[in-house]
C-alpha cells in the first residue's frame, strides 16, 4: 500500500470514529467489526473490546430477531433501509446527557441500515449509522402534550371540570346517530339545582359556585365509566347514559337526587343544604334529531320543577307526550 493510500485511509479511519453519530458495522454473522469514538462514549465499551463479539451478547437491549431480519433484507436486495424513534425509541439503549432534555432518561434515535459491498461486489458487511434525535423527539413529544392539554381545555369547562357545553353537545348528537343505526337504548338525564339563585343571592356568587363544584363531584362519584357528563350551563347538567333503558336510568338519577339531598355544602363556615330536579328521555327512532331527545328531556324537568321540587320526571314517548311524574 503506498503512503498516499495509508494517508487516506487515516484520515478517513479518523473521520469516522469523530463524527457525531454512531457508526457500527456487522458481518452477516452479526459480529462487530467496526464501532466508532460516539458509539465508544455512550456505551462505556472501547471499540477492541467489541470488535468479532456478537451484537447480542453486547447489547442485549437490540430485538434480536428484527435485527436479523434487518440485516437479512439489507444484505440480500442491496438497498439502505431506515427506521425512525416513532417505530421504536431506540436501538441502542444509552443514557441520554443532554441539559436540555435532561428529564428523558434514554437517548432517542434514527437509524439507518447501509448495505456494504467488498472489493468482488458481494454484500459481507451492513453498516448502521445511530443518529441521536432526543432534543427533536422530546420537542414533538412536548407539542403533541400541549396540543392533548390545549384541546381537553377547549372541551372542559373550567369549574367543574366536565364535558362543556359544545363538546357534551357533539358527544350528545354522535350517540343518537349510533342510537339510530344501532337501535340500542340509550337514555339522557338533565337536572338542575332547585332554587340556585336564592344560594346565590343569600350565601354569595363564590358559595354558589362551591354547590355548583361539589354538585359535579357528586355527579361523577354516581356514573359509570362509559356514561358521558357535563355542564350544560350555570346550575344545569346533563348525562349521556349509554346502552341504558329509562327505568335503569331512573335508578341511577334518585340515588344521585338522594346523594345530593343529603350532602352539606360548607363554606366560609355556613352550611348550605340544597335539592336538584332531574328529567329523564330515552332515544327513540321516531325522534328526528338529537336536539328533540334533550327537548323532552328538558321537558321531564321541567315536570319535576312544575310539581315541587327535589324529584325525577320521565319522558314518555307516546304519542300524547305525556311525561310521567314518579314523586321522590
Amino acid at each position: 500500500m503506498s503512503d498516499k493510500s495509508i494517508d487516506e485511509l487515516h484520515w478517513m479511519m479518523g473521520m469516522l470514529h469523530t463524527i457525531n453519530v454512531g457508526l457500527v458495522v456487522v458481518d452477516l454473522e452479526y459480529r462487530i467489526k467496526v464501532w466508532n469514538e460516539f458509539m465508544e462514549n455512550r456505551s462505556g465499551m472501547k471499540a477492541f473490546h467489541v470488535r468479532d463479539h456478537l451484537l447480542f451478547e453486547l447489547c442485549r437491549e437490540v430485538p434480536e430477531r428484527w435485527f436479523k431480519n434487518k440485516v437479512k433484507s439489507v444484505s440480500k436486495i442491496g438497498n439502505q433501509s431506515f427506521t425512525i424513534w416513532e417505530q421504536n425509541p431506540y436501538l441502542f439503549k444509552f443514557k441520554n446527557y443532554r441539559p436540555i432534555t435532561g428529564a428523558v432518561e434514554y437517548m432517542y434515535q434514527n437509524t439507518t441500515f447501509i448495505p456494504l459491498s467488498s472489493p468482488n461486489g458481494e454484500i459481507q458487511h451492513v453498516g448502521i449509522i445511530v443518529y441521536d434525535v432526543t432534543d427533536m423527539a422530546v420537542t414533538k413529544l412536548e407539542l403533541e402534550t400541549s396540543n392533548s392539554s390545549l384541546e381537553l381545555l377547549s372541551r372542559t369547562d373550567r369549574l367543574t371540570q366536565l364535558n362543556n357545553r359544545g363538546y357534551w353537545e357533539e358527544c350528545l348528537e354522535t350517540e343518537f346517530k349510533r342510537v339510530k343505526r344501532t337501535k340500542q337504548p340509550a337514555s339522557m338525564i338533565i337536572f338542575d339545582i332547585d332554587h340556585f339563585k336564592k344560594v346565590n343571592d343569600t350565601y354569595g356568587h363564590m358559595a354558589g359556585d362551591e354547590v355548583i363544584r361539589q354538585t359535579s363531584d357528586a355527579l361523577r362519584q354516581s356514573i359509570r365509566e362509559t356514561d358521558v357528563p357535563g355542564r350544560y350551563g350555570g346550575e344545569e347538567f346533563v348525562l349521556i347514559l349509554i346502552n341504558t333503558k329509562p327505568k335503569d336510568a331512573f335508578i341511577l338519577a334518585e340515588r344521585l337526587r338522594k346523594k345530593i339531598e343529603a350532602l352539606t355544602v360548607t363554606f366560609e363556615g355556613k352550611a348550605i343544604k340544597y335539592t336538584v330536579s332531574l328529567g329523564i328521555a330515552e332515544a327513540t327512532p321516531a325522534m328526528q334529531d338529537h336536539k328533540e331527545w334533550l327537548q323532552y328531556a328538558d321537558q321531564a324537568l321541567y315536570t319535576s320543577k312544575e310539581s315541587g321540587r327535589n324529584k325525577t320526571s320521565t319522558h314518555k314517548p307516546t304519542a300524547e307526550e305525556k311525561t310521567v311524574v314518579r314523586k321522590a
